[in-house]
């Protein structure tokens, strides 16, 4: 990699704090409980002296590793956990109000959250499922791992954090994503049988983010234990039904306690004989514990834990492949999407992104969303928040287009302004603000970032009228 930068040092996490009252409590119970379980205890995976681990992972439908590790604004070390994951040199750097943010080129995720994803195996034309899947970084890599070619649905039960997915999700310009605000028996009932490819990274303790995150720590108990193990638990009996025979499932938490583990997948085994764990084909973290198989014994050395002593904050893995001949079950064809574009849409494409006019279309009242090339299926008893790309709307009888247009396909767009991310007018325009438009021409323009979709703008006179989304800005 390259050796431009001489390094800052690194400021150390804090160790776990004892301080009075209920927190010194629930710090004490998770220490014991890892000496009790953790061969050489809690001090041999979580020794005082490991930095604190911040990352970001690259988007590979924008650029490849390489490429970014060339013009990364900070600076990077491979992670080891994925081949588009880094680990920050300085974990101070602030990576949200970078251009290439912005432009979907990264996302900012903890080093050892990047391996589930990696894990789950997803090839280009796949139909997968990414259960619980806010804030996003998770479905960012299975979306880029597909390259615009199959389906991915990604869902998350809680609304307001599947706002937060929705935007990543359009930041990141997948265009074929289907994002979801249901519940795992809504999906299972609505779509069985259906996905290659489900992750389930559950809902958890969070033992895996004491260390960046203090409120984690403090809501710690044995409770919340029990919660999150049933609640997992529930998630992986529920899905099972949605994925095919012959199909993957990985299962993650960022926690490690027993019961939200080892133990969660030996009870998911025993419930269902059709399903058996294999091996991970990865060498980093270590394995699981037999010590931590509170369900009956499974074969630990088919799982996979991360400590910060392997470079990573925390997280969990196992691989189950469902028995049986590769078969996809295909919904009612009425629950199948896809109609002809409206004209005024059509010939707004036509002369502004040609090729884009004969793709099928979604239309929500004057909304019109563009759809994958693949059979999208939308069966009735899930909630919907996005099918495709918003392309824009049809307002009295003339077209406006989207910023998730712009996101999607605005390497594509004719007229294209050209920005670089050191330039003034880059930062100007992120801040909202009107700017010179020295390459497109009057109407609609692809705002481009060091050839990265940015957004887009109205010209006019020689001027870019700002279109990028308030609540995205940066207010400084």
């Amino acid at each position: 990699m390259p050796k431009s930068k001489k390094k800052k040092s690194v400021p150390l996490a804090p160790p776990l704090k004892h301080v009075d009252g209920e927190t010194a409590m629930i710090s004490d119970f998770f220490k014991e409980r890892c000496n009790a379980l953790l061969p050489g205890g809690y001090d041999a995976f979580f020794p005082k002296d490991v930095p604190l681990a911040r990352g970001i992972t690259v988007n590979t439908l924008r650029c490849n590793p390489e490429d970014f590790l060339q013009r990364a604004p900070f600076i990077l070390e491979p992670s080891g956990f994925s081949a588009a994951s880094f680990r920050l040199a300085d974990p101070t750097v602030k990576v949200g109000i970078e251009p290439y943010h912005h432009a979907g080129v990264f996302y900012g995720q903890e080093p050892s959250a990047s391996a589930p994803a990696a894990l789950l195996g997803v090839q280009p034309g796949d139909v997968v499922l990414d259960l619980c899947a806010a804030p996003g970084g998770k479905t960012a890599q299975l979306g880029a791992a597909l390259q615009g070619q199959g389906l991915l649905y990604s869902n998350e039960f809680m609304p307001d954090r599947a706002r937060i997915l929705l935007s990543n999700v359009e930041r990141m310009g997948l265009p074929n994503a289907v994002v979801l605000n249901s519940s795992a028996e809504q999906i299972a009932a609505a779509l069985p049988g259906y996905f290659d490819r489900i992750l389930v990274d559950a809902p958890c303790s969070g033992e895996g983010m004491f260390r960046k995150e203090p409120m984690a720590l403090a809501q710690h108990s044995q409770r919340l234990v029990e919660s999150c193990a049933a609640l997992g638990r529930s998630l992986l009996d529920t899905i099972a039904a949605a994925l095919r025979p012959g199909g993957t499932l990985v299962y993650s938490t960022c926690t490690f306690a027993p019961e939200e583990d080892e133990g969660a997948i030996g009870a998911f085994l025993r419930a269902h004989p059709e399903f058996s764990l294999v091996d991970t084909g990865v060498s980093f973290g270590c394995a699981g514990h037999a010590s931590c198989c509170c369900e009956g014994p499974i074969d630990v050395e088919k799982v996979r834990r991360i400590y910060p002593v392997h470079g990573g904050e925390g997280h969990f893995m196992a691989k189950l492949v469902k028995a049986g001949e590769a078969s996809r079950a295909l919904p009612s064809q009425k629950a199948q999407l896809g109609t002809a574009l409206p004209e005024e849409a059509a010939a707004f494409l036509r002369s502004n992104f040609p090729g884009l006019e004969t793709h099928r279309a979604h239309l929500v009242q004057d909304e019109v969303w563009l759809l994958p090339d693949v059979a999208v299926y939308l069966p009735k008893g899930i909630k919907v928040l996005r099918a495709g790309v918003q392309a824009g709307q049809v307002v009295k009888k003339r077209f406006e287009p989207a910023h998730q247009l712009y996101m999607a396909y605005g390497a594509q767009a004719v007229n294209q302004e050209l920005l670089t991310a050191k330039e003034a007018r880059c930062a100007a325009f992120l801040r909202g603000e009107e700017i010179d438009a020295l390459t497109a021409q009057d109407g609609f323009a692809a705002v481009l970032v060091d050839g990265f979709p940015l957004g887009f703008g109205k010209v006019s006179g020689g001027r870019l009228k700002n279109r990028y989304p308030k609540g995205l800005r940066n207010l400084k």
